[in-house]
């Protein structure tokens, strides 16, 4: 198992999809199913054993919850605001661009 690359309340963006989110939880290795995993396109279809991000997450027309693995995602350079609306419900600012998960939600 290996480090995360990406914090919680960090903004993030896929590699190869129109989207980017706000990651609020982070999965060592692949929690999902299998039917989901195979429905990801076999060219971009990522390696299990690694760290899988759940994002607060938002493209052009909506807003959402995506789980992606680290190799799909990098960093998001652009410091646009975030519009997902359970953001300020589950993150609060931290005051240097990013965000962290709200006192009494942390497990």
């Amino acid at each position: 198992m290996r480090q995360a690359k990406f914090r919680i309340g960090e903004v993030v963006r896929h590699k190869h999809f129109p989207f980017r989110g706000v990651v609020f939880d982070v999965d060592p290795v692949f929690d999902n199913t299998e039917e989901w995993w195979l429905s990801i396109p076999e060219e971009i279809r990522p390696h299990k054993d690694q760290p899988f991000y759940h994002l607060l997450a938002e493209n052009a027309e909506s807003e959402y919850v995506a789980y992606v693995s680290e190799q799909n995602l990098e960093h998001d350079p652009s410091d646009e605001p975030v519009r997902h609306p359970k953001v300020n419900e589950a993150l609060s600012a931290d005051g240097s661009g990013g965000w962290r998960v709200r006192p009494g939600l942390v497990n």
